[in-house]
């Protein structure tokens, strides 16, 4: 397997078992469930991912960077999420927004030669991330991470594992 087939893999899987968590969450109350006063919530973590393509895609292809007015301060780095559903687009906006900016990040890869993976980043680039393919990599990554913090809502709605 190809090192471009292997990004594209862990992009789509961590984006597909992301989806199937995200359906568990019916009303706009479960959607901004916390754990704790300031946790993360599936509907933070849904705008928050689509963001997170977006600054992989400043990196990558920056002409196809885009995000509805008010996104970056809702779900960017930084933001702090708000257990109020009211303060938040409707959630099939959110989850338009993070499959569209899903999807263009795997055209960016896929328009990507397998040599250019290897490819050094800009000057400005978070200095944890080397190369292009550790771009595709971070994200599937930090994806795992949140959808893990989505997890431990949906545990407190009671509803039973996803996996396992």
């Amino acid at each position: 397997m190809s090192q471009k087939e292997r990004l594209h893999t862990l992009l789509t899987l961590s984006r597909g078992f992301a989806e199937q968590l995200f359906q568990r969450f019916q009303t706009p109350q479960e959607w901004t469930t916390q754990v704790f006063p300031g946790a993360n919530h599936p509907l933070w973590v849904a705008g928050h991912l689509g963001f997170a393509d977006n600054f992989a895609l400043g990196l990558l292809a920056p002409d196809r960077v885009e995000a509805p007015q008010g996104y970056r301060e809702l779900f960017g780095m930084g933001s702090q999420p708000q257990s109020d559903p009211a303060a938040y687009p409707p959630v099939d906006q959110v989850l338009e927004f993070m499959r569209s900016r899903r999807q263009v990040l795997l055209d960016v890869l896929q328009e990507t030669d397998e040599a250019a993976l290897e490819n050094p980043l800009p000057e400005g680039a978070p200095e944890m991330l080397s190369t292009v393919g550790d771009v595709f990599a971070f994200i599937a990554w930090h994806e795992g991470l949140h959808v893990g913090q989505v997890t431990v809502a949906d545990r407190r709605l009671g509803h039973k594992p996803l996996v396992g």
